[in-house]
């Protein structure tokens, strides 16, 4: 049993410097995409990336926004798999709000550059593998 999911989670993904996302492609197909650590996090319900206006994952959270984030700890050997919606912001807000010193390393226009946007993954529920077991909990 989880006893606490947030605190428990929350600590794994802080943690992480590598997360794992999946989009639907317009095939019905699930793709998956590493990412870098997220910037921000509300709990373990939201949580926010930064990425590419022109990639595929977010021409194909337009047409689906269903999406699941996967984080591991490869030292204890546990994982966490979340699942939920992701919605692309693209309003100077939602960039300000993430945008790190050093950013314009991918985005060369900086904050307002066009091809930056914000990802932010709503979490419904998850499953939680550790020492040989498996929990599903909602959020």
């Amino acid at each position: 049993m989880l006893k606490n999911p947030e605190q428990t989670i929350g600590r794994m993904i802080d943690r992480s410097n590598t997360s794992f996302i999946s989009y639907i492609d317009d095939e019905g197909y699930p793709i998956t995409k590493a990412m870098l650590k997220p910037r921000e996090r509300n709990g373990i319900k939201e949580i926010w990336f930064s990425t590419n206006t022109s990639s595929n994952k977010v021409k194909f959270y337009r047409n689906n926004n269903k999406a699941s984030v996967y984080f591991m700890d490869k030292r204890f050997y546990r994982g966490v798999s979340l699942i939920g919606t992701v919605e692309v912001l693209e309003t100077p807000d939602a960039k300000e709000r993430i945008w790190e010193r050093g950013d314009t390393l991918y985005y060369k226009e900086g904050v307002t550059d066009p091809d930056y946007c914000v990802l932010k993954f709503t979490a419904i529920r998850g499953r939680y593998y550790s020492n040989f077991q498996s929990v599903d909990f909602e959020i």
